[in-house]
């Protein structure tokens, strides 16, 4: 609320002294006062101020920030909302707050709306006039995002195509690789990273592994699974890092066919970058891009190419899955600097929890020889029951479970 300075102060102000009063006010007390009063407006600063990283952690101010509270379960994101005033012009239930001091100098604007659909939305507006109060931005090549926002698209770094939104660098060197990827402690122990992937393929086995799996467990979507941007966005409400798995020819296609959209070594490149787009642009905030089988097309570097080289633009890392002795991803990866990483063991070649449990102790082996190891497995139920199962015995066994991208290789942290 704003102050008149024009209003009376309240009866409690004491009353001025009398004209015919020969006690002139004093200087020092003059002077006291102004300290206090400078003493008091320092400490409500330094509150304010006070660790910036736990503000951060609070809340991040920044030009339209979108925050839905309301789950959805359409197939795409929510709309971006154009303009606070507009929406307050809309929508009677809408209702904005100040941030700032009660000096009036404003951090910025929150206005909530009530959509009629339903949704809850928050748009945070920075005040351009303010001057006095901090602004915390988020530095450039941020971490993690912040979990209430975890399941919505970065605005920094989205390009719009007629695809749909693919990832891409932000302006100042943001990328998808830190700002979806999962947090880790940083300390250097024993660390393992589990994708388990398939996920859109089958609604059941969908649900069954987000339901049931540990969120430090990467999820992989197959950019030709079905309701997957509505799959991304439950498993990063419970703090998954996900893969998009793009179909790639096997060395037996078109006998085993990894579906449609599918990039075949027959097509030229731009037929094969525009099927990329496809499968990019139907799902946001993953943090790398991973074959889906792919044998034959991993190890032709005339078709495999031009895909990297798109690739290389999109802030995003190439996962490999392991399963192609042949495969060029990495020579690939290095040269033209994309962060990289790849799976060492494959979890479930038989579908058998005792033997999927065994192929995990084997993971385990590897990842206290190297320091560090990946699995991979697709998601049936008996995959998904062992990993949830081992996973947590292995932490009691000091061994830390991390997304992939915390071991990925990567040319911008040399």
């Amino acid at each position: 609320m704003q102050s008149d300075l024009n209003k009376p102060l309240g009866k409690d102000q004491k009353s001025k002294p009398s004209p015919t009063s020969k006690k002139p006010a004093k200087p020092h007390k003059w002077l006291a006062g102004f300290a206090v009063a400078a003493i008091l407006a320092g400490t409500s600063y330094a509150a304010f101020v006070k660790d910036p990283l736990q503000k951060m952690a609070l809340i991040e101010i920044k030009p339209d920030v979108v925050n839905v509270d309301k789950t959805t379960t359409a197939d795409t994101d929510v709309p971006s909302i154009q303009s606070s005033g507009q929406n307050a012009e809309q929508n009677p239930q809408s209702q904005t707050d100040i941030i700032g001091n009660q000096a009036g100098n404003s951090g910025g604007q929150i206005n909530t709306v009530t959509t009629p659909n339903g949704l809850k939305v928050t748009t945070i507006t920075p005040d351009q006039n303010a001057t006095n109060n901090p602004v915390i931005l988020n530095p450039p090549n941020r971490k993690g995002q912040d979990s209430r926002l975890a399941h919505l698209p970065d605005p920094t770094i989205i390009e719009n195509t007629p695809s749909g939104r693919l990832p891409i660098y932000g302006q100042n060197g943001q990328r998808a690789f830190d700002i979806y990827a999962r947090p880790w402690s940083g300390a250097r122990g024993v660390r393992i990273a589990i994708l388990v992937g398939g996920l859109g393929l089958s609604q059941t086995g969908s649900n069954y592994a987000i339901e049931n799996l540990p969120e430090d467990i990467t999820l992989g979507f197959a950019g030709n699974g079905n309701s997957i941007q509505r799959w991304m966005q439950t498993a990063r409400r419970e703090g998954h890092e996900i893969i998009l798995q793009v179909p790639l020819e096997p060395f037996d296609y078109p006998n085993n066919n990894p579906g449609r959209g599918t990039l075949v070594t027959a097509n030229d490149p731009v037929s094969n970058i525009k099927s990329l787009h496809d499968a990019m642009g139907r799902i946001t905030n993953y943090t790398g891009i991973s074959n889906f089988m792919g044998g034959r097309f991993l190890s032709a570097p005339e078709s495999f190419e031009p895909i990297m080289r798109d690739i290389a633009k999109r802030g995003v890392m190439f996962f490999d899955d392991g399963s192609s002795a042949q495969s060029l991803a990495e020579t690939f990866s290095r040269t033209l600097g994309i962060p990289f990483a790849a799976g060492d063991i494959i979890l479930d070649g038989k579908q058998d929890k005792a033997a999927i449990l065994q192929k995990l102790d084997d993971l385990e082996r590897v990842a206290r020889r190297n320091g560090q190891a990946i699995g991979v497995a697709s998601a049936f139920p008996e995959s998904v029951d062992a990993i949830a199962q081992w996973s947590e015995e292995a932490k009691a066994r000091g061994i830390e479970i991390v997304g992939i991208s915390a071991l990925a290789t990567d040319p911008e942290r040399r």
